[in-house]
């Protein structure tokens, strides 16, 4: 959530390179944003607005702004509306800040310096910090000796920069909790909130760990610990591209990342799996750093789509490798108290490697001396750094906030995965491990079949029903239950209509109410061994007035399509992979209604797509 850039350049202005920070931060998620600069007699000038960076850039073509030294922020809000008042940077004094994540005791601090006579002019918890730091520097303290006082009484997780005024060569920063990663350039220093935005500035990336600040200059960056001890960080060169991701003849990048799933996949797998054009196709995962025959249970923890992609992995590692997998959300497994056993494995799954719900949970883990295991996009991720075994997704940079091309790389990551470890526990014979391996290189294929085929166009029918609804119903049984859970995420994350992903068995139990004549049913209901007693249930909506959206593949569609009003159809796939194929037809429904509403498909309302606060 949120973006933060910072820049000390040298022979040019920093605003326009600060902007184009802020575009390549957008995907994040916000709702208003700002910049600020040091002028030429080294004060802080800033311009923000509320609403998208366009309205920023209007301000900056009406009064250009100078200086060398910069600081740029997407918000979104926490502490206050998102208004240009409480939109980011905010001036205390001399100092000019932008923040993301949230100050938990700002409560009492704000009391603390209210009853000092400190005047506010916010609503933020921001602009705490920046009149804390404000306050040492009145009493005396060197920008340094301000940090090292500040940032032991912040609880929380954020991450901030400063600017002071007069201190053209000085950039303050920090990160506890929220990522944070320095940039390193011939006589410049940058800061940001992710490589993705530092990329096209310098290659060479310095990332704060926990509880870290450091002091920037363009000569290079001392790094301090959470003790205030002067540490070395390694510097690596980033493997993000400087190019500025683009949707191509697509209308958005949502639509763009949809079609790019048989690819992204391919990759994925190919990098996965050796041996495709021999006799025997076997697992390529990085070496594992336990061994496989004891290992007792495996908890998955992750939000969101990634928690539906965990659920799906869930049952493909039981039934190949035979250990026991819980899922578990990551925003509630901390909270739990939960148990977990000698010989175990938490295993986090985000897209991104930042969110910190997962992050933390990753992190509880390793304390209760747990293997920890990560399936990640982005290989310099938190992470990636701090799991012992990480399985690397090749799904590229992901902009669309609705997630697509990493849910289902993720999925093919899980099922080579479950199928590694059932070829070393002995569960699975080579032989069969190397047929599950081949079945599912045929998922790339059938995606380009359901892409170039007739399901676009009948989605695109489909939606323009759906626009007036209030409520859609998703329905499926097994695998097919979490993806009509991922479907319904879809469906209301950018179309705002209220959907619903249920377990079929349980329609009875509940969601059944809701059926009324017209109501929208989408069953996911591919020809499988629970395809009979699906059928069951949509009779029952059909008898109640309901209309039917079947989600199926060939064998499906013959044996129940009569029942359904309308027919998105897959190729016919090995069951134990359809999960993966499935998925495309309900993103593709999701899209078309967004399209058909006129909604922000990229961008939908309140949400972020790397969720760093809890």
């Amino acid at each position: 959530m949120c973006g933060i850039i910072g820049a000390l350049v040298t022979d040019r202005d920093a605003a326009p390179l600060l902007f184009d920070g802020l575009r390549r931060l957008e995907y994040r998620g916000y709702d208003s944003a700002g910049i600020a600069t040091l002028d030429g007699d080294g004060r802080p000038t800033r311009r923000r607005a509320a609403g998208k960076l366009d309205n920023l850039q209007t301000s900056l073509y009406a009064a250009p702004m100078k200086g060398r030294s910069g600081i740029g922020h997407t918000r979104w809000a926490t502490h206050g509306p998102a208004n240009e008042t409480n939109a980011h940077p905010h001036l205390a004094g001399p100092i000019a800040i932008v923040h993301n994540g949230i100050i938990e005791n700002e409560k009492p601090l704000r009391a603390e310096l209210a009853a000092e006579g400190v005047t506010f002019e916010s609503d933020t918890d921001t602009e705490v910090i920046a009149r804390l730091l404000h306050r040492e520097l009145q009493r005396g303290s060197s920008p340094e000796d301000a940090m090292a006082t500040v940032m032991p009484r912040l609880a929380g997780a954020f991450a901030f920069v400063c600017l002071l005024a007069g201190e053209d060569d000085l950039m303050l920063a920090a990160r506890q909790g929220t990522p944070l990663a320095l940039g390193l350039g011939d006589g410049e220093a940058f800061c940001a909130s992710d490589a993705l935005a530092l990329a096209p500035l310098t290659r060479r990336v310095v990332y704060l760990e926990e509880g870290d600040w450091a002091v920037l200059r363009r000569s290079g960056a001392e790094v301090r610990n959470r003790a205030g001890e002067t540490v070395d960080r390694p510097e690596v060169v980033t493997e993000v591209s400087g190019a500025l991701v683009g949707k191509g003849n697509f209308r958005h990048f949502m639509e763009k990342e949809i079609h790019e799933q048989d690819e992204v996949i391919g990759y994925t797998l190919r990098g996965l799996i050796d041996g495709l054009g021999g006799d025997i196709a076997k697992p390529s995962l990085p070496a594992m750093p336990f061994d496989p025959k004891t290992l007792s249970k495996i908890t998955i923890v992750a939000c969101g789509t990634a928690s539906y992609a965990g659920q799906i992995g869930k049952y493909w590692i039981e039934r190949l490798a035979r250990v026991p997998v819980e899922c578990d959300l990551a925003s509630e497994f901390r909270y739990r108290e939960p148990v977990l056993p000698e010989g175990g494995m938490v295993l986090a799954i985000s897209q991104s490697g930042e969110t910190l719900d997962t992050t933390e949970a990753l992190r509880l883990g390793a304390a209760q001396g747990q293997i920890t295991a990560g399936v990640v996009n982005v290989p310099e991720s938190t992470i990636a750094r701090e799991a012992r075994f990480v399985i690397p997704t090749k799904a590229g940079p992901e902009i669309g906030v609705a997630s697509t091309k990493a849910f289902t790389t993720q999925l093919a990551a899980l099922a080579v995965f479950a199928v590694a470890l059932g070829l070393e526990r002995g569960a699975l014979t080579p032989e069969a491990a190397d047929g599950h391996l081949r079945s599912l290189t045929e998922i790339p294929a059938a995606i380009r079949t359901i892409l170039h085929g007739p399901v676009i166009r009948r989605a695109e029918a489909i939606a323009h029903d759906l626009v007036d609804k209030h409520t859609v119903l998703y329905l499926g049984r097994g695998t097919s239950w979490t993806v009509a859970m991922e479907g319904a995420l879809k469906f209301k994350e950018i179309s705002y209509i209220h959907a619903e992903g249920y377990a079929a068995g349980e329609m009875k139990h509940g969601p059944i109410a809701l059926i009324e004549e017209g109501t929208p049913v989408v069953f996911v209901a591919p020809e499988d061994g629970l395809a009979e007693k699906t059928l069951s249930n949509m009779r029952q909506v059909r008898a109640r007035g309901g209309e039917v959206i079947l989600v199926t593949d060939e064998k499906g569609a013959d044996r129940f399509g009569e029942l359904a009003e309308h027919v998105l159809e897959v190729p016919t796939v090995d069951p134990l992979w359809a999960p993966i194929a499935l998925t495309v037809p309900v993103q593709v429904l999701a899209y078309e209604t967004a399209l058909a509403k006129g909604t922000d498909v990229d961008q939908p309302r309140n949400l972020a797509k790397s969720v760093t606060v809890e």
